[in-house]
């Protein structure tokens, strides 16, 4: 299901609105809405902010703002407004009516993106899923003017109306939806006992929209995923191995991006998506250091992951990523608020910091493995194909007394091989 508000054969020239509640940072917030806009395809025209206490329950802005953006609309022949808060039916009939505009907010906004972008079938389903929760409680009719009146004895009356009728197939179709994305929950929770089962770990790439978080996923793992400097260029989640400097192979998962006052449909369609980080050994926070708004972008996507799960994520360790260090104005005391122990900066685009960015991952996951040299009998060489099939060699020497190895083995192997470690 997809709102279709954007033609792609010719940019719709668009007008950006909103109210100014001081609850927010109204031009950051009108800036982001410029850039969905942008990804949608819109050509943006004109911006109007309008402070306000409250916005106005009828028609969003004042009687005077709803004025001058009728005018606008006739002077610029603008095809569409966008509103940066989620309006009420209400408040968008009195707007294209004062107007004679179509008018979207910003969560039908996001969602028409979303739409336009997933992939795959869980993708489409989750995207659905929160369009239809979205719309449901806005579906407005005729009344009994659309009613499907009887023919015959004991059918007489005003029946179903088509409002009714809409809505009882939109609520039929959520709950089907559900039960096939709860499906797909079951699989990925086998998929995560497997995972556990075998022991593979697990690190899960988080983060704001177009922080480059793809770019840095396909640095790692040459994963091919569709990179563009867009807003939520790729939607559905992506799991390659990456080797660590150690030995040790890992799982890396790329998770959706986030944004500022994401609807909550959203947030509660992509749930099982996201809950990747849950499973999640060590967790990217991947955040853009060229952007002003870097810090209050490391904030967001922090609270999002503290509000999907009890308990906020202090268990597993966290990792702020600061990309794009190679056009940053000023990297120097970008990681002040966060000290240096957990911080990296890197370019995923050069390649920039990468190395320290594997060492700082394997230094957070859970130590399995050290690093030992052993001298080993010749009779004992089966010591040493075990090292080679589930640890690293480094290297080996024939020697007299018996096979040297400089290698990295499993910390559960030592007691085994304790008595060859010099």
């Amino acid at each position: 299901m997809s709102f279709d508000f954007i033609n792609d054969d010719k940019k719709e020239k668009a007008l950006l609105i909103a109210v100014d509640t001081g609850d927010y940072d109204a031009q950051t917030s009108m800036n982001e809405l410029c850039e969905l806009a942008a990804t949608a395809g819109a050509q943006v025209e004109g911006q109007m902010i309008q402070k306000r206490d409250t916005v106005d329950g009828a028609t969003f802005v004042g009687k005077g703002r709803l004025k001058e953006i009728s005018e606008f609309c006739k002077n610029n022949e603008i095809d569409l407004i966008l509103a940066d808060s989620e309006l009420s039916p209400v408040q968008v009939r009195n707007i294209e009516d004062a107007a004679d505009t179509r008018v979207v907010d910003r969560t039908t906004l996001i969602l028409d993106i979303f739409a336009s972008r997933a992939q795959s079938k869980e993708g489409k389903l989750q995207v659905e899923l929160a369009q239809l929760k979205y719309s449901l409680p806005r579906l407005t009719g005729k009344g009994t003017s659309l009613s499907r009146l009887g023919g015959g004895i004991g059918t007489r009356g005003p029946g179903e109306t088509k409002l009714e009728t809409d809505r009882r197939h939109i609520r039929r179709r959520i709950q089907y939806i559900k039960n096939e994305l709860d499906n797909v929950e079951r699989r990925r929770d086998m998929q995560h006992k497997r995972r556990k089962k075998n022991g593979v770990r697990v690190a899960a790439i988080v983060g704001y929209t177009n922080a480059g978080k793809s770019t840095l996923m396909n640095r790692l793992t040459d994963a091919g995923v569709l990179q563009e400097d867009k807003l939520f260029a790729t939607l559905d989640p992506t799991a390659r191995k990456l080797y660590l400097p150690d030995g040790q192979q890992i799982m890396i998962v790329d998770t959706v991006g986030f944004i500022s006052r994401l609807p909550h449909q959203l947030v509660d369609a992509f749930r099982s998506t996201l809950e990747e980080a849950t499973y999640a050994d060590v967790i990217l926070n991947v955040c853009d250091a060229s952007s002003p708004e870097c810090h209050n972008h490391i904030k967001t996507t922090k609270d999002i992951l503290t509000s999907l799960f009890e308990g906020g994520i202090v268990d597993v360790p966290v990792i702020n990523v600061f990309n794009k260090c190679d056009i940053a104005a000023d990297v120097e005391d970008i990681t002040y608020p966060y000290g240096r122990d957990n911080c990296v900066k890197i370019s995923a685009k050069t390649g920039f910091g990468i190395d320290d960015l594997l060492r700082a991952i394997t230094d957070a996951l859970p130590q399995t493995r050290k690093r030992v040299n052993l001298l080993l009998p010749f009779d004992k060489a089966g010591i040493a194909a075990k090292i080679r099939k589930d640890g690293i060699v480094h290297s080996e020497e024939y020697m007299q007394q018996g096979l040297f190895l400089d290698c990295t083995a499993e910390i559960s192997f030592l007691d085994t091989i304790k008595d060859y470690i010099v």
